[in-house]
């Protein structure tokens, strides 16, 4: 890679370098069957610890130190920390579980026994586990873990120490060392999508070596119903798929990428969908909730309106093709004295009305009267909805009228013809009243 200035060649760019850091998690653990505290299963603190991640080293991890075991009282603590080895299964999104501390994201981590595998009985109920990671940022990551074997391990004389609390055998630090087998993870819980439009769900796994995929599905489920959009069972002829989905298969097979991709989205295709990796042992699965906005549109009818005398005119406020349904819509009001616009409450609303294609329509109504609106005014739609980043503003003028102007024009001009008549008369009496010349001639003679 080369970077350039001005025309002018720098020289390489410097590939950042793979450093293997142990990224570590606060959790809880989830026992009795994996039930969350609130259907009886007990939640106790736990520590995550993912042994030798590799991440793009790019000059800041130089003060990154491997986890040590914290040294407590043995007697008397008997902590669940869960070191994981991953030399067999790549973890996805290692930088983001590295920084999270850092970037301010909130975790969600979790662990609990799998259920579906045990091995061995009495002491060691269960060897496998379940860790599911989510960040706020919308990353869910879900682990398969492979406890320390029990069948061929007996108690006594082997030196063999189980956890009090999780009946399993503990390293000689007190941790329990599990290897990762089966990986899936996703980059998105919450997806949303425009009328018409293509999408993709992400979803990723990656197996362990001696480990064979057996089927991947995925299933869309909402209000209460669910649907198998897309399977392929390895080793059949072809998936299982139906309109409007695609899985590359190859990918699929190759790469671990059973994304799956919406092509032509409609109000229909909301719900959650489920990615689900099964191998002959253990299934994971991810659920990412699919919404669909579309944006309304908004007139206002008319844009200009002006008053006679006496008159009430109602200005409409149209909003259309919008979805979902929840929406907020209201008026002000402003005129050159007001420094800030006004709301108006005198406002009526049509019914919602829906569309074939499953998006809504609603009408609202304002009345203005002459004997209390003032012109020039402006009155603005505002309207408000999930699909719009800012909300839509749209407005109607109110003008002087051309009728009032007239008025006034011929008002005044009357005045003045009047004003000029009086002072006519006026001055002609004044002048009538005067004697003439000739009067005052004789009178003097």
């Amino acid at each position: 890679l080369f970077s350039f200035s001005k025309g002018t060649l720098e020289g390489p760019t410097p590939v950042p370098q793979l450093r293997r850091v142990d990224v570590v998690l606060g959790c809880s653990y989830v026992g009795e069957g994996g039930l969350p505290r609130a259907f009886g299963g007990s939640q106790l603190p736990a520590t995550l610890v993912l042994r030798g991640l590799s991440v793009a080293d790019d000059g800041t991890l130089g003060d990154v130190t491997d986890y040590e075991i914290p040294q407590e009282d043995k007697s008397s603590s008997f902590p669940i920390i869960f070191e994981v080895s991953v030399q067999l299964v790549s973890i996805p999104h290692a930088e983001a579980l590295l920084h999270v501390d850092c970037s301010g994201e909130e975790v969600s981590c979790e662990l609990s026994p799998y259920s579906s595998q045990q091995e061995g009985n009495g002491l060691c109920p269960a060897s496998w586990f379940l860790a599911t990671v989510r960040l706020s940022s919308g990353i869910s990551i879900a682990l398969v873990l492979r406890g320390p074997s029990c069948g061929s391990q007996k108690e006594e004389g082997h030196g063999v120490t189980l956890h009090p609390k999780l009946k399993i055998p503990m390293s000689k630090e007190r941790t329990l060392l599990t290897t990762v087998e089966l990986q899936s993870s996703s980059n998105n819980t919450s997806l949303r999508t425009r009328l018409g439009s293509s999408i993709t769900l992400n979803c990723h796994f990656a197996l362990a070596p001696g480990f064979l995929l057996s089927y991947l599905e995925w299933r869309r489920q909402h209000r209460g119903s669910g649907r198998s959009l897309f399977r392929y069972d390895v080793g059949s002829a072809g998936p299982t798929v139906q309109p409007k989905v695609h899985v590359d298969v190859e990918q699929l097979l190759e790469n671990g990428d059973a994304s799956l991709t919406l092509q032509e989205a409609t109000v229909d295709d909301e719900g959650t969908y489920i990615c689900l990796v099964s191998t002959a042992q253990h299934q994971v699965q991810h659920n990412i909730q699919l919404l669909v906005a579309e944006p309304p549109r908004v007139r206002v009818l008319p844009a200009e309106v002006s008053f006679k005398r006496d008159e009430t005119i109602t200005l409409t406020c149209k909003v259309a093709g919008y979805y979902p349904l929840d929406i907020s819509v209201s008026w002000t009001q402003k005129t050159p004295e007001d420094e800030v616009e006004i709301s108006l409450s005198n406002t009526y609303f049509s019914s919602h009305q829906q569309s074939r294609d499953g998006t809504y329509s609603i009408t609202s109504y304002l009345s203005i009267s002459s004997a209390t609106a003032q012109a020039p005014a402006t009155f603005t739609c505002h309207v408000s909805h999930v699909a719009l980043e800012e909300p839509v503003s749209i407005s109607a003028h109110l003008e002087a009228s051309e009728h009032t102007e007239s008025e006034g024009l011929i008002g005044g001009a009357i005045a003045t013809a009047i004003f000029i008549s009086v002072l006519f008369i006026a001055l002609r009496r004044k002048r009538a009243a005067e004697p003439k010349p000739e009067q005052l001639l004789t009178a003097s003679e």
